[in-house]
């Protein structure tokens, strides 16, 4: 039988915020905090055996705690968001087979949805939650200024290969940890987990969310979530 981890990420900054709030994790949203959302909707789905909470600091790991789903270990976070998985992949037990990667500023997650993402690894070894990208993307190849104004040389994307991806993102232990083993050897930089298995030249399933799963940025996402939430 395999054994399932999920690492939920809690330990961003959150610079965006403004300061608004001391930290959008801990944030209330529909009457809890933005971190037990991700929590609950992973504590129904089933899928996980083992977590591994990755936090900031120790205030913040008193709070989490609360509504951590058990059995967890509780990891303190890097200085980037690729050293903060680094860390929690190198904490799991060793019998673990595949690693859910979810970060809680994502609240809207569904149990559901993870209980695909589960059974799509299990064939594939790697899989996504993402959207189909509906804006026209312009790449940006080149700019100029004459007499205060800004020329930009653009080019289309065929936005009908473009997607953008989410969390929960989900891999075999083997895979994501040779992925990560390789990046920090490199001395690479990455913004999200798929673009580490990316590298290794591996393919990826995408689960298409036909649901909102917006990440919580800025102070104007509130609204929108606790919105969302009340749909």
């Amino acid at each position: 039988m395999s054994r399932v981890a999920a690492i939920l990420l809690a330990a961003g900054r959150g610079a965006r915020m403004q300061d608004t709030v001391s930290d959008k994790i801990l944030a209330p949203l529909a009457g809890r905090p933005v971190f037990a959302h991700s929590a609950a909707a992973f504590q129904a789905s089933g899928v996980a055996d083992f977590y591994a909470i990755v936090h900031r600091d120790t205030p913040q790991l008193r709070a989490l705690m609360a509504y951590a789903p058990t059995p967890a270990i509780f990891v303190h976070g890097g200085q980037e968001r690729q050293d903060s998985v680094a860390h929690a992949l190198e904490a799991l037990p060793d019998d673990i087979d595949y690693v859910f990667i979810h970060d809680c500023a994502r609240p809207l997650v569904r149990a559901e949805q993870l209980i695909a993402l589960h059974k799509i690894v299990r064939r594939e070894n790697a899989a996504v939650l993402a959207h189909h990208v509906t804006d026209t993307i312009k790449e940006l190849l080149a700019q100029s200024t004459s007499k205060g104004s800004t020329a930009s040389r653009l080019r289309t994307l065929d936005r009908s290969r473009l997607w953008a991806m989410e969390t929960p993102q989900v891999f075999s232990r083997e895979l994501i940890t040779r992925a990560y083993a390789r990046i920090a050897a490199k001395k690479l930089r990455i913004t999200d987990d798929v673009q580490a298995v990316e590298l290794l030249g591996q393919p990826i399933a995408l689960l298409e969310n036909p649901h909102p799963n917006p990440k919580l940025t800025t102070p104007a996402d509130f609204a929108y979530l606790e919105f969302l939430l009340s749909e």
